[in-house]
C-alpha cells in the first residue's frame, strides 16, 4: 500500500485560468500606438552623425579672439597656424651664425680663463656655436698659452688677440686725458668694434666671472635702437661718483647732443660693465662722448673702480638686462645665487703690477670655482 503526501494549502489553491493573457494589454488604451520609423531615416541619422563626425578633422577656419570682450569669431591668415617667433636667436653674427664672445684681461690668468671658458662651455645648450676673443697683452704670439688653452678644450672656438691697437685708439682719441684715470677694462669693449672689423655683434663678458646660465638666451634681444645693453647695479648710484651740483651746473650750460634733455637722476642705477651686449654699428660716437664726459669731471683724480663718464655716456642709450643678469658675489644668499646668471670669480687671481705679473692669492676665496675648473688644468697649468 502506498502513501501520496500533499500539502493542504496546495489543496486548497484555486487554478488559474489558462486563457488568461500575460500582458493585459495597455496601461492608458485611449493614447496612440508607439511610431515605427522607417528604415530609411535610420540610415540618413547614421549618415548625419559619420559627417558631423569627419567635420572635427577639418582645420579650424576661425577663432574668438581672447582679449575681445564681444568674443567675435575671427578668420584665420592664410596660414591657420604660424610658427611662434624664437625665444633663442643662435647666431649673433649673422655671416657666420656664431655666438661671439669678447673677453679682455689685464694680465694673463690661465686659470681663472679655464673656469670662465669651462663655465660657459658647460652652461651653453649650444658649446659648438660659440667662439671665445680673448685679448691679452701677448696675443696671438704667445703660442704657449694658447696651446694650452686648446689641450683643455680641444673641441672649441678660441682665439688669443693682442691688445696694442685698441690701445692706441684709445691713447689718440683720450689727448688731454689723466691716463691713470682710464681703465682699459672698462673703455675696451666699446673700442673693440672700431679695430676688428669682423667683431660687430658680440657679448663681452669679464674673465672673471663665472657663468651659471645659458649664454646664447641673450642673443635672441633685440637692441632696437640701443646699442649697448647691460643689467643695472643698484648698489651704486650715479650720485657716489658724481657731484649733483656740478652735473646740474654742466647740463645748463653746455650744448652737447649727447647731454639730457631732462634732469639726470641723480640716484640712477650704475650700468654693471661685466657683461654687455654690444652692437658695433651704433657705437660711432661713443668714445667721443666718452672722454668729453672724462675732461669736464676733471676725473684725474678720481679713486673710485667705477668710471662715471662711461654711466653718464650710456646714459639713457642702453637697453637694461633683467637682473639675473647682474653679476653677484658667491657668497650670496643661496636663493639668490640660484638665481643669478653669472657670478664673480672667487678663486686665486693674478693681479697686474708695472714690474710683471705677481701671483696673489686672496687671503680668502670660495669654492665655487673649484667645480667649474677643468680636471687636468692643475697638470696644464700648473698648481
Amino acid at each position: 500500500m502506498s502513501l501520496s503526501w500533499r500539502s493542504s494549502a496546495t489543496n486548497r489553491r484555486p487554478a488559474q485560468p489558462a486563457d488568461t493573457p500575460k500582458y493585459p494589454g495597455p496601461i492608458h488604451p485611449g493614447l496612440n500606438p508607439d511610431p515605427n520609423p522607417k528604415p530609411l531615416l535610420h540610415f540618413l541619422a547614421f549618415l548625419l552623425i559619420i559627417f558631423l563626425g569627419l567635420l572635427q578633422f577639418l582645420p579650424a577656419s576661425h577663432f574668438r579672439d581672447p582679449s575681445d570682450p564681444l568674443r567675435n569669431w575671427v578668420p584665420f591668415s592664410s596660414q591657420p597656424f604660424p610658427p611662434p617667433p624664437p625665444t633663442v636667436k643662435l647666431a649673433v653674427d649673422e655671416d657666420d651664425g656664431m655666438i661671439h664672445i669678447v673677453s679682455w684681461m689685464q694680465c694673463l690668468d690661465l686659470k681663472a680663463l679655464a673656469v670662465f671658458t669651462n663655465s660657459t662651455l658647460s652652461s651653453s645648450r649650444y658649446p659648438d656655436l660659440l667662439h671665445f676673443h680673448f685679448f691679452t697683452p701677448q696675443g696671438d704670439k704667445d703660442k704657449v698659452s694658447f696651446y694650452k688653452l686648446k689641450v683643455l678644450f680641444p673641441h672649441s672656438n678660441i682665439e688669443l688677440h693682442g691688445q696694442e691697437e685698441v690701445k692706441e685708439v684709445i691713447q689718440r682719441a683720450s689727448s688731454g686725458v689723466e691716463h691713470a684715470s682710464l681703465n682699459l677694462e672698462e673703455i675696451a669693449p666699446f673700442i673693440i668694434p672700431s679695430v676688428h672689423q669682423s667683431l660687430i655683434k658680440f657679448i663681452y663678458v669679464s674673465p672673471n666671472t663665472i657663468l651659471m646660465g645659458r649664454i646664447e638666451e641673450l642673443t635672441g634681444m633685440d637692441l632696437t635702437a640701443h646699442a649697448v645693453a647691460a643689467a643695472e647695479d643698484c648698489s651704486k648710484r650715479l650720485n657716489s661718483y658724481v657731484n649733483s651740483d656740478v652735473l646740474d651746473a654742466i647740463q645748463r650750460s653746455a650744448s652737447k647732443p649727447w647731454i639730457s634733455v631732462t634732469p639726470y637722476e641723480k640716484d640712477a642705477c650704475m650700468p654693471d660693465l661685466s657683461l654687455l651686449l654690444i652692437d658695433g654699428k651704433k657705437l660711432e660716437e661713443f668714445l667721443e662722448i666718452f672722454i668729453w664726459w672724462s675732461k669736464v669731471l676733471n676725473l684725474s683724480d678720481r679713486s673710485s673702480e667705477r668710471n662715471p663718464a662711461i654711466a653718464l655716456a650710456l646714459y639713457n642709450r642702453y637697453l637694461k638686462l633683467s637682473d639675473s643678469w647682474l653679476v653677484k658675489e658667491p657668497a650670496a644668499p643661496v636663493d639668490v645665487t640660484e638665481k643669478s646668471m653669472i657670478i664673480h670669480y672667487d678663486g686665486p687671481k693674478i693681479v697686474c703690477s708695472g714690474f710683471g705679473n705677481d701671483s696673489v692669492s686672496r687671503s680668502s676665496h670660495g669654492n665655487s670655482w673649484v667645480k667649474f675648473l677643468p680636471a687636468t688644468s692643475n697638470q696644464i697649468l700648473g698648481s
